[in-house]
Order: C-alpha cells, then sequence, then structure tokens
C-alpha cells in the first residue's frame, strides 16, 4: 500500500469514528455535517471525497457498525458447538454487544429505516450478505440434521434475532422494563426452543 493510499485509508476511517463519536454525544438530533467536520477536523471536500455525501457517510457508519455486529454473532459460533450452544451463543453475544457497544448499537437500530439505506444497499450488502452466508451455512448443517425445525429461511431469522434485536431496541430506547443481564438469562433457552425441531413436532 502506498504512503498517499494509506492517508487516504486513515482520514475515512477517522471520518467514520468520529461520526459514530458525534452520534454518541449528541444524538440523532445533533448527528450532522457540520458536527461530524467539527469533531474530526477534515474538511467538506475530504467527506465529499471519501462518500459523496453525509447519506454516504451515515450509510458506510451503518454498515461498519453492523458488520461488527455480525462478527460478534460469529464469533460466538465456535467450531464444537452443536445447535442448541451456538444459537444460545448468538442470543448471548447480541445482547453483550449491545451492552458493550451501546452507541454503535444505537445507530443500527436508529437507522433500521432511515432515507439513506436505499440508495446505499450495495454498499450496506458488501459488508453484511458475507456475513449473513457465514452465519447460513452455519446453520445448515443443523436443519439437514433435523436438529433445527425446517423452516423459511427467513422466519429462522426471525426467530433467531428478532426476540433480541427487540429487547435490545427496548433497552437502548430506555425502557425501565428491560433489564439485559434477565434478557440473558432467559432469551438464549427461549430462542432455541422455538427453533427446536422437536418443539416444532410437538406443536
Amino acid at each position: 500500500m502506498s504512503p498517499r493510499h494509506h492517508g487516504t485509508d486513515a482520514t475515512r476511517i477517522r471520518l467514520l469514528d468520529d461520526a459514530l463519536t458525534v452520534y454518541g454525544h449528541q444524538g440523532p438530533d445533533g448527528f450532522t455535517m457540520t458536527a461530524v467536520i467539527g469533531q474530526s477536523g477534515a474538511s467538506n471536500g475530504s467527506l465529499y471525497h471519501h462518500f459523496g455525501s453525509f447519506d454516504g457517510l451515515s450509510a458506510a457508519l451503518y454498515a461498519r457498525c453492523m458488520a461488527r455486529l455480525l462478527d460478534a454473532l460469529l464469533d460466538a459460533l465456535e467450531p464444537g458447538h452443536d445447535a442448541r450452544q451456538g444459537i444460545e451463543a448468538v442470543v448471548r453475544a447480541y445482547l453483550r454487544f449491545t451492552r458493550e457497544h451501546r452507541t454503535a448499537a444505537m445507530f443500527i437500530h436508529a437507522s433500521a429505516y432511515a432515507t439513506f439505506l436505499p440508495a446505499h444497499s450495495a454498499t450496506i450488502a458488501a459488508e453484511k450478505q458475507p456475513r449473513i452466508a457465514r452465519l447460513l451455512a452455519w446453520l445448515q448443517p443443523h436443519l439437514d440434521s433435523g436438529e433445527i425445525a425446517p423452516l423459511p429461511v427467513p422466519l429462522i431469522e426471525m426467530l433467531l434475532i428478532g426476540p433480541v434485536a427487540e429487547t435490545a431496541r427496548r433497552w437502548l430506547a430506555g425502557d425501565p422494563t428491560i433489564d439485559l443481564t434477565r434478557a440473558e438469562a432467559v432469551l438464549p433457552t427461549r430462542v432455541w426452543r422455538s427453533l427446536h425441531a422437536e418443539d416444532d413436532h410437538r406443536a
């Protein structure tokens, strides 16, 4: 890598880091191009050069935060895990990421229906899809073996991620009834039961 290219990458990373800092300190209302430029010391031209627009920076930040969340879920899947151990580990990893990386988790959840997402779907997919494919590749042998109920993949995703994502969303929003420690003790087993093929057959 040339020194010039290295400097370009460093500027891009710094802008993303500073954008997340601004979001954490000022919230969605204070998350503006002016605030990010002020935090980073970069110029407007530098931001446009790297991201095309402030929406482009927001999309790149969303993609990076989502990639880090998915990496945390994948890291929780040890090779020796059976289906139940893996499912429960993913649930715990999601909750742990939410607690330990609150600002990134907030940005993910707050951006779920943001107007910038459709226009930058390719940027987001480039980070997200390979990781989703790895998660599905882990799931497939357990589907084939009959351990996990033979459901359409979108429904498996809803049962696996839906409950924990909603728990995280409410906790991030300040819902006083949500206790992440309690959720971590209860949700992994409950999510596993929703996906376990034997439970599906009994129903």
